[in-house]
């Protein structure tokens, strides 16, 4: 997993993190797939959150005057994109609201411009038995943890099908654990990869159970 700058400004909306000098989104500190134009779009909305943003406005602000392009597949291929990376819908918007034939705006609650949260720069080995913070604990916001490999990996299977439904039944087997940002955890093990430290939580609704918490998403205490 990619770590962010320490000097990068981030948008940070929900679980979801826009790290504007990379162009990168994330969520609940794993990065998405998501390239190019749709970042582009997504970075100009939570700029201007809460305004109209109509489709000429984002016509100069992503192309240059003299580029030929077919402006209007290509912005609405970006917004589908865009939607399918945040699981939300035309239909009832959490975060892109549709106003028909005028642009777009950006509903959603967003964070202000922050800089990144400080990742643990200790050696892999020297982690284990150290206490953290979850990354971001100045939001009210949560980040889901699998409690093991089987689930992490079955939990981006269900996110890129976009079936809710297996989601909610992995939090209701308690198999992804919905932790507040900003609650203690101590790494336990390190996976061979270093990413994601196997963590115990420390307080809160979980205390004593473990989890799965990516590197970059743990803040040393200060």
């Amino acid at each position: 997993m990619t770590s962010p700058s320490p000097h990068e400004e981030i948008l940070r909306f929900d679980e979801f993190e826009l790290h504007l000098k990379a162009g990168e989104l994330y969520k609940s500190g794993r990065k998405i797939r998501l390239q190019g134009l749709p970042v582009r779009v997504l970075a100009i909305l939570l700029e201007l959150k809460g305004e109209l943003v109509t489709r000429e406005e984002l016509r100069e602000k992503l192309w240059a005057a003299d580029t030929f392009v077919d402006f209007e597949h290509s912005l609405n291929t970006a917004i589908a994109k865009l939607r399918r990376a945040l699981n939300d819908e035309a239909e009832k918007p959490r975060y892109i609201e549709t106003l028909p034939r005028r642009g777009y705006r950006f509903v959603g609650s967003v964070v202000g411009k922050l800089a990144a949260p400080k990742p643990s720069s200790a050696p892999v080995a020297d982690l284990v038995g150290s206490v953290f913070v979850l990354a971001g604990e100045s939001g009210a916001q949560f980040i889901s943890l699998p409690v093991d490999d089987i689930t992490l990996k079955e939990r981006e299977k269900l996110e890129a099908a976009r079936d809710d439904l297996g989601l909610s039944l992995l939090f209701a087997s308690r198999k992804l654990l919905l932790v507040r940002i900003g609650t203690r955890v101590k790494v336990l093990k390190v996976l061979p990869e270093g990413s994601c430290p196997e963590v115990r939580i420390l307080e809160g609704e979980f205390t004593g159970e473990t989890a799965l918490a990516p590197r970059n998403c743990l803040r040393e205490e200060i």
